[in-house]
């Protein structure tokens, strides 16, 4: 038995014994997950340090922060979230007790990216634990050093069941060969299809989180000097190796200039005049992804930056001018420091152009109209849409984070991770009495049952509403009862 297989079948066998179910097993575990990033921030650090060359404010800022904040959201939520969620009920049904029951889906592969590889895949860990799964985590061979910390969480989680299986493309094929309940992967749309073909055999659910080129349109109208400090930030943060980065601009020709003009003052504020040199200006994964990212830049037009160094995976903040669509670096996900503009006559082309490409997992609009911006909501789609700055939306915990068509399925953060590795149970619970009002539905179907069943099917009961109008009756006679008695 392969390695693979067996973590597999211990996290399974472990599943079944039930211990899983008890929220206070859960919030134990996601506690003993906290105190694994505390403990261990240093070894995270450093990790990530000789990865990405992240310094340790950038790591805490964009990889714990956020899971700090999803682990205590999930364990002063889990009560709310685990209970039966009653629904609206028909007049068939008024007597009955109908509600939801979220139970765990079973054993959750998560197959983490190498971009932010403590965040990207210790949230939907998070998520996988509140909901009471048991979980194999693959971290990203990518990021070696990163994957070799996770490999500790065994010594504060209940290692049967949460496993870690580190190792490359092998060891990510074997684990796909075996039978999961849910297969949560972030990375791109490549192995987002080598994942689904391999889930399919077993029918099994799956969330993928890739990417794609978010594009970022700037009204000619706008506070051009603000949305360029907004956009180099987004796009230039952990080199721009992140997958809701601004890919690209569209903008008039008329502020291209201007543009350029305001994110090199910007790329000189945040990073200095020598980036290179910079604490918080990081570095390209490996050089196989520089040799990528540095051939993207084949028939443009370099207007700022373009040095590198292949000894250091390093490559500057780059803008690109006058980029044409059929160029190079508009067939791809950039992933990297590369910020190609592209002119367009106004709001009408920009959105066209959009619209003729996969559905990207962000979109950015900056522009003081309400008009354009909700032109720019209604006539595209997105996996979300930030109007006046980017990324931001990924630091909500109530607003799901997921694509659409290419750039993903699935969503996650906060109660949707909970939801989306959880089985919401529909039960119905009926009492043996009341035979009478089940007479409409047994043979013969007359006309006369059949108008009955109308009125019992379609009429549609909000419970909750009826609860608080009950409420509210009760306080009302409450009130006069009192009102009464102080009178006499």
């Amino acid at each position: 038995m392969s390695r693979e297989q067996l973590a597999v079948q211990q996290a399974r066998k472990a599943f079944l014994t039930g211990r899983s179910k008890s929220l206070d097993y859960r919030i134990k575990q996601l506690k003993n997950l906290s105190r694994f990033i505390k403990e261990r921030a240093a070894d995270i650090t450093n990790a990530l340090r000789k990865d990405l060359y992240k310094s340790a404010n950038s790591t805490q800022l964009f990889e714990i922060l956020g899971l700090e904040g999803e682990i205590n959201l999930a364990v002063s939520k889990l009560a709310e979230w685990a209970a039966p969620r009653p629904v609206n009920k028909n007049l068939l049904t008024i007597s009955d007790d109908v509600f939801l029951q979220p139970e765990p889906l079973g054993v959750v592969l998560i197959i983490g990216a190498w971009n932010y590889p403590i965040a990207v895949t210790l949230q939907p860990l998070v998520g996988a634990i509140a909901a009471g799964n048991a979980v194999v985590v693959k971290p990203s061979e990518v990021s070696s050093h990163t994957a070799s910390v996770m490999e500790l969480m065994s010594l504060y989680l209940d290692s049967e069941m949460y496993q870690v299986v580190t190792g490359g493309v092998p060891e990510t094929q074997e684990l796909l060969k075996q039978r999961f309940d849910h297969i949560f992967y972030t990375g791109n749309s490549t192995v987002g299809k080598l994942v689904m073909e391999a889930a399919s055999h077993h029918l099994t659910p799956v969330t993928l989180e890739l990417g794609g080129k978010s594009p970022c349109y700037i009204d000619k109208n706008c506070d051009i000097r603000i949305a360029c400090r907004r956009i180099t930030w987004g796009k230039y943060l952990n080199c721009g190796q992140t997958c809701i980065a601004p890919d690209y601009i569209l903008c008039e020709s008329s502020i291209q200039d201007r543009v350029i003009d305001e994110i090199q003052k910007c790329i000189k504020e945040f990073y200095t005049i020598d980036p290179k040199t910079f604490e918080d200006y990081g570095r390209i994964i490996n050089r196989r992804h520089f040799k990528r990212i540095m051939a993207l830049l084949e028939g443009s037009t370099v207007a700022i930056g373009g040095d590198c160094d292949e000894s250091e995976c390093y490559i500057a903040p780059t803008v690109l001018r006058d980029v044409k669509p059929a160029s190079k670096v508009m067939q791809e996900e950039i992933f990297g420091p590369i910020l190609p503009i592209v002119t367009v006559n106004g709001l009408k082309e920009a959105i066209e152009f959009i619209n003729d490409r996969e559905k990207p997992l962000a979109l950015y609009v900056f522009s003081s109209s309400k008009k354009v911006i909700k032109q720019m909501i209604s006539e595209t789609s997105s996996g979300a849409l930030l109007a006046n700055d980017c990324m931001v939306h990924f630091t909500l915990s109530d607003l799901p984070f997921g694509g659409v068509g290419y750039s993903g399925t699935g969503r996650y953060h906060g109660k949707y991770s909970f939801d989306q590795v959880s089985h919401l149970r529909s039960c119905l619970i009926k009492k043996l009495n009341m035979e009478a009002v089940n007479q409409m539905r047994y043979p013969p179907h007359t006309t006369e049952k059949l108008r009955w069943a109308r009125v019992l099917l379609l009429k549609q009961i909000n419970v909750t509403r009826w609860r608080q109008m009950a409420q509210v009756a009760v306080l009302a006679a409450l009130a006069a009862f009192v009102v009464k008695r102080f009178l006499r």
